[in-house]
């Protein structure tokens, strides 16, 4: 089922009860090797039944994807899990846990996994989704269902329907408008065939609350063959130049204030993504207010970064938060972004 360039159907469900009528119409065309895209409690993704190499390949001609760049399978309940991976007693540990809920699970794979899938690795990436309209959605269809987020490669992942049909329309069949997503920023992916576990991507569940489970260290070299998404390519980038600067609150203030004149000087448009927006006042920028909190800063981050670019802001300034919790998720996300521009102050 390929509606390249054709008219992309997108129906609204009840985010926290989801019909299953409407759900029905989404399932059939997972079935029928289509590509649907559906909201989670981190991001929109763009699903596929994972079993199904064609419709799995779709994916990555949508996206624009690398097929070097692995993808997450998102299942419904522990049967299923089993019927497409092997699950070693800390994979078991951390799926009654965290099972539903913002985590991958990096495990070994069964062969019912086409290579695609895993950009030919002997291990797959799993997760159960919390979101009722995702789990719903998996069940109806009856497969685990291949999912990267619903954006264009390289672009801010999306977190309303708004954004997925600025990158997708017209390259997947159905995109189901559940509303804002909740979290934000993606999953948490953790390699559970290496001892210790290996972060291999900070995400919604925080690390401290793995390491209450588990012992658990972060992945931190290069690498060429990326065992899970957010590894090896630039993510979630905006059209906007951005730099992100990283510090002490009044010295970061003042360093943007003191580059966005400078910046205005050289005849540029300025963006701003702050957590309050009050100590820039005065600036001659478009300013975005993120939220004091990190759940706020985390839910409001892609979103403000594409609507900078609605606004044509040719560079953004991004104030970094604390690297603890949800915060690592955060800087993780704007390092990526911002291709490394990221000074401390």
């Amino acid at each position: 089922m390929n509606m390249q360039n054709q008219k992309t159907l997108i129906i609204k469900v009840e985010p926290t009860n989801p019909e299953e009528k409407k759900l029905k119409k989404a399932a059939e065309i997972i079935q029928k090797g289509g590509l649907v895209v559906f909201p989670t409690e981190t991001v929109y993704g763009l699903g596929a039944n994972a079993l199904d190499r064609e419709a799995v390949i779709k994916i990555f001609e949508a996206k624009g994807r690398p097929l070097d760049n692995p993808l997450i399978v998102h299942v419904s309940e522990m049967r299923m899990v089993k019927a497409i991976a092997e699950m070693n007693e800390v994979a078991e540990k951390l799926a009654k846990k965290f099972f539903p809920g913002p985590i991958t699970l990096v495990v070994d794979k069964k062969e019912i996994i086409p290579p695609e899938v895993t950009a030919g690795l002997k291990t797959v990436a799993i997760r159960m989704p919390s979101h009722p309209i995702a789990l719903k959605l998996i069940e109806v269809s009856g497969v685990p269902i291949a999912a990267p987020s619903a954006n264009l490669a390289g672009k801010p992942s999306p977190t309303k329907a708004e954004h997925v049909i600025d990158d997708l329309y017209g390259k997947v069949d159905l995109i189901i408008d559940g509303g804002e997503t909740k979290i934000g920023v993606e999953s948490t992916v953790v390699d559970t065939t290496v001892h210790p576990v290996e972060i291999l991507r900070p995400g919604g569940l925080p690390i401290e609350e793995i390491q209450k489970v588990v012992d658990v260290k972060i992945f931190d070299r290069k690498v060429e063959i990326p065992k899970s998404p957010g590894m090896k390519y630039r993510h979630y980038a905006p059209e906007a130049e951005l730099i992100v600067l990283y510090g002490k609150r009044k010295d970061v203030v003042r360093k943007i204030r003191e580059m966005s004149e400078e910046l205005k000087e050289k005849g540029l448009r300025v963006g701003i993504v702050a957590t309050k927006t009050n100590p820039y006042s005065g600036i001659d920028a478009e300013i975005l207010e993120l939220g004091e909190t990190l759940e706020e800063i985390a839910k409001n981050l892609f979103s403000s970064l594409r609507e900078l670019d609605k606004r044509g802001v040719d560079i953004i300034i991004a104030e970094g938060v604390e690297e603890k919790r949800l915060g690592i998720a955060i800087m993780n996300r704007l390092k990526k972004a911002s291709g490394n521009r990221f000074y401390r102050v």
